[in-house]
């Protein structure tokens, strides 16, 4: 079994004052994915650097207290890298990807942070930008995958709700960025038959969520008004082995750690 988690952290300092540490000691994952961490490494204290039973690797963002990724393995890696190709992006703190040996086979997994956007402003343009050159990415590494008969899986905050289904307010936010056309479309054309597939999604199929993200602002988790954003995308005959997805929501709003919840699906592969 590969148990493999994804969180976007918000700012792992304030994410472990309000209880992370905790979280990852009692966790059963074996691979645990970061975004939004906000950090560079030695501005964090070794238990959170380097947490014990962990190996950790960090590609924050050229621009200091934003973005940031990382990626936690129970196990070492065989190769670690960092970006996707794109000298525009490869600092931005976006993407970093593990090799991790398995089952007699290697199993690639990333960790995404995909820009946020917003409609009608140049932080959208950068978005598209993004996603143009994410997709050539995830193209070349489903290649690699099947050529080595690997596996590959990305998870993350894609900050894209796909369907109605993916958040609870859909009719209000189809001008929002996260929802617009086109990058609902984007979306469809990674999840294309022929290529990868949306675990988390294939498991719950026809439901409504199960959401991952919840405004701060007003009541918005009490209620359940959330969007599903922080997905897993994974190689078809991976996502095949999948057995169970959770989103480890909180069980009230004064223990959060951060306004995404933890995404863990169990692999038996």
């Amino acid at each position: 079994m590969l148990t493999v988690t994804t969180a976007n952290v918000n700012g792992i300092r304030a994410a472990a004052k309000k209880g992370f540490l905790p979280w990852l000691e009692s966790t059963a994952a074996d691979v645990v994915c970061l975004q939004e961490v906000r950090a560079e490494p030695d501005q964090l204290p070794d238990g959170l650097r380097d947490p014990d039973g962990w190996h950790a690797y960090w590609a924050p963002a050229a621009a200091k207290g934003r973005a940031g990724v990382a990626v936690l393995s129970r196990r070492a890696p065989t190769a670690v890298r960092v970006g996707c190709g794109a000298a525009e992006f490869d600092a931005s703190g976006r993407y970093l990807e593990i090799d991790l040996p398995h089952a007699g086979t290697t199993v690639t997994v990333g960790s995404l942070y995909l820009p946020s956007g917003e409609a009608g402003t140049p932080r959208q343009d950068e978005k598209y930008r993004f996603m143009d050159v994410f997709h050539t990415h995830l193209t070349a590494l489903r290649a690699r995958a099947r050529e080595d008969a690997g596996h590959a899986l990305v998870v993350g905050d894609w900050n894209i709700a796909h369907q109605q289904a993916d958040l609870k307010n859909w009719r209000s936010n189809q001008k929002a960025a996260g929802f617009l056309p086109e990058e609902r479309a984007w979306l469809t054309g990674v999840l294309a038959p022929d290529a990868w597939t949306d675990v988390v999604r294939a498991l719950h199929p026809g439901a409504d969520g199960p959401y991952s993200w919840w405004s701060y602002r007003g009541k918005a988790f009490d209620n359940d008004s959330g969007w599903r954003i922080d997905y897993h995308v994974a190689t078809h005959d991976l996502a095949k082995t999948a057995v169970s997805a959770v989103v480890e929501r909180a069980p009230s709003h004064d223990r959060r750690w951060s306004d995404h919840a933890p995404v863990t699906v169990a692999y038996d592969v």
